[in-house]
């Protein structure tokens, strides 16, 4: 175990000494596919839960298709399902961002949980108080206004503890990185046991690298859940 450690604590955490690898490289995997994600789902919150048909049903399609497909085998399409059509390598822009195995991972990861989030975040603006929104109309706002000002903001905040459990189970998804030869903290590991065959002790290390992460998830969303959250707290 203490062989291991002294081997393979920068791999862990940081480096291998050429890339990037380990909590470094799954923190920004994470953080990347969560940052894409979160913007474009807030406009696609919106459309999910407009009247219009026509601008509802291409939203509901896309969440179902990503919600509905394991996340495995959405990104061996973006790793090399795309890259394998010959109309993607003729294009050089393509050709080089599908060539990147990191652009193909964050790619799908963003992709997945922009699916959950934009579900996520309707829910939250279908389950507004009427009364909020007949109270901001009451004041003049209107339009983009009225989910700018009102509609989003309190979304957002009631829907925390929902998009806390999503970044926690995106953090877990991020494990299947190291099917695109991507050097997460399970890529890591395998690597460790492969030269070492301490399967305990490398799979072990990784277990509780991901349990520290969670922990740390967890209490930054307790406190942003404590602030946002307060005014639905009991009267005093």
């Amino acid at each position: 175990m203490i062989e291991l450690l002294q081997e393979y604590w920068k791999p862990f955490l940081y480096s291998d000494g050429v890339n990037v690898t380990g909590l470094a490289m799954t923190m920004w995997l994470l953080s990347a596919s969560i940052f894409f994600g979160f913007l474009v789902s807030i406009p696609l919150s919106i459309a999910r839960v407009s009247p219009s048909r026509w601008v509802r049903w291409p939203v509901q399609f896309y969440t179902y298709l990503f919600r509905g497909t394991p996340l495995y085998i959405q990104l061996l399409i973006c790793y090399t399902g795309i890259y394998s059509i010959a109309a993607v390598r003729e294009v050089p822009l393509l050709d080089s961002f599908f060539r990147d195995a990191m652009n193909c991972t964050i790619l799908a990861f963003s992709l997945n949980t922009c699916a959950y989030t934009t579900e996520i975040f309707a829910g939250a603006i279908r389950s507004m108080n009427h009364g909020e929104v007949e109270a901001a109309k009451a004041y003049g706002l209107n339009g983009w206004k009225l989910y700018a000002y009102v509609i989003m903001p309190s979304a957002l905040r009631r829907s925390l503890p929902y998009y806390s459990n999503e970044v926690i189970l995106m953090l877990h998804s991020t494990t299947v990185a190291f099917t695109a030869t991507v050097p997460d903290i399970l890529k890591v590991a395998r690597d460790a046991n492969s030269a070492t065959f301490l399967t305990f002790q490398s799979f072990g290390i990784a277990a509780v690298i991901y349990l520290a992460i969670t922990f740390a998830l967890v209490g930054l969303f307790r406190l942003a859940e404590k602030r946002w959250l307060a005014f639905l707290g009991p009267a005093h």
